[in-house]
């Protein structure tokens, strides 16, 4: 049987031949062959006519089943569907499978196994009865893990087997599916920045439409265009229909920094400290992106998410949600980089107008420290939670260097949290609301400071 999926198969037992069909003998058959085998040498010793036909009975079942297995042909569907494909770590995704007869003859009985990696659960197993001609049959299971990643589905293996018992011929349909499981992501409180109640700019960022009317930059007419909105002093100038630009604010913007760095965290597993800053990445950039801000995600190797663009960051409201998924597609496989520090996301940030700056810091040694001081520098605010190895290893004897690491980071003009092992996200959130950095902008509430904290 040459399997595809979804589409139609046949069973002609074709693949691997006769030799691999013999080898799908089962108990049953193979003892059926070796004691009509021996009961016909023996018959052959003792010269017993009755017992030599017997003997042969016993040794022609088997192959008969085998031979009529063999040439059966079948044209058989299989599809798959996730529901969901994508899911939050720990959360269950459920799979329908789908098996469909297209062709004219029944089958027989059906045993259907589905491949998935043993951090989803077992694998299922259906025994599917007779399916006639045209019948479908439809079965389903659930999957679930508590580690992020992407996972295959299949591919499908459809097990064929004789009324008898006596032998199982195993096929495998040839596409599979990916479940991705993406990392966990609490609700967080609004943040507000100076002079915004939302994401979108303040009276900082000015619309080309606000402008007089001898700094108007007009742009080609567009089918669709209100014609109350045509330039008439431009339209002359170009010699075609021009109107004047719509107001466009513009969304303010925020990069959410994971520091991958190997160096910086200890442990392995759900509860480790790395899997906090990845689940604490993926809740910001969500919660953000709901509240209007154009995201990206930034990693320390220099990689950006969405990506570079235009200006590297999520497109309009509209593509919120695509945006989204895509950053939390990059979280659900992110892994420990290289090691070579924060100076290339430093570079990534050009600096005047990077907007917020959420940060998600390991262990920080005193050069690592310094660029995270400089970045800070690079951005219209900044909001950096650190993640102390020593404290999720339960050494305390080097809080005194933590202390000294956050003390910098706040004379730099961080918002530096502490995070301890068992902290939630949302309670630090509001820690970070009282926060005051010591910077002359923060205390007069200018646009690199918090105006009322976080609401």
């Amino acid at each position: 049987m040459a399997a595809g999926e979804p589409g139609a198969v046949e069973d002609g037992g074709r693949k691997g031949g006769l030799r691999a069909a013999l080898g799908g003998l089962t108990t049953r058959g193979r003892s059926f062959l070796a004691a009509g085998l021996a009961a016909a040498v023996c018959a052959y010793v003792l010269g017993q006519g009755d017992l030599l036909r017997v003997g042969l009975l016993l040794a022609v079942l088997p192959l008969v089943c085998v031979t009529v297995l063999y040439r059966t042909r079948y044209r058989v569907t299989g599809t798959r569907r996730l529901s969901p494909s994508r899911v939050p770590a720990g959360a269950e995704a459920r799979v329908h499978l789908r098996m469909e007869n297209v062709s004219r003859l029944p089958t027989g009985l059906l045993m259907l196994q589905d491949r998935v990696p043993y951090v989803l659960g077992p694998r299922p197993r259906f025994v599917l009865d007779r399916v006639e001609p045209g019948g479908r049959r439809e079965v389903s299971y659930r999957v679930r893990s508590d580690l992020r990643g992407r996972y295959p589905l299949g591919p499908l293996q459809l097990r064929l087997s004789d009324p008898f018992g006596m032998c199982e011929l195993t096929r495998s349909f040839s596409a599979y599916d990916t479940l991705v499981v993406i990392p966990r992501t609490v609700p967080l409180p609004a943040l507000r920045l100076a002079g915004e109640a939302s994401g979108y700019g303040d009276g900082r960022q000015r619309s080309l439409a606000l402008a007089g009317e001898d700094d108007i930059i007009p742009r080609g007419y567009r089918h669709g265009d209100d014609l109350r909105r045509v330039h008439w002093r431009s339209t002359a100038r170009h010699g075609e229909l021009m109107v004047r630009r719509e107001e466009q604010p513009q969304r303010a913007r925020c990069t959410v920094l994971l520091d991958t760095r190997q160096i910086g965290y200890q442990g392995a597993g759900p509860d480790s400290a790395f899997e906090w800053a990845v689940s604490g990445a993926a809740s910001a950039l969500v919660h953000m992106l709901e509240r209007g801000f154009a995201v990206r995600l930034l990693t320390d190797d220099g990689n950006a998410v969405p990506g570079e663009g235009t200006d590297g960051y999520a497109g309009s409201t509209q593509e919120s949600a695509d945006s989204a998924g895509l950053m939390l597609d990059t979280l659900a496989v992110v892994g420990h980089s290289d090691g070579g520090g924060l100076s290339r996301a430093h570079d990534v940030l050009r600096g005047g107008n990077e907007g917020l700056l959420i940060a998600f810091f390991g262990d920080l040694d005193e050069e690592q420290t310094a660029v995270a001081a400089r970045m800070r520098q690079r951005a219209g605010a900044g909001v950096a939670f650190v993640l102390d190895s020593a404290a999720w290893a339960g050494d305390e004897r080097a809080a005194g260097v933590a202390d000294d690491r956050l003390r910098r980071l706040r004379e730099s003009g961080w918002t530096a949290v502490p995070v301890a092992p068992g902290d939630a996200l949302p309670e630090l959130w509001q820690v970070a609301a009282g926060m005051r950095t010591d910077t002359p902008s923060a205390q007069s509430g200018g646009p690199t400071g918090f105006a009322g904290g976080w609401s």
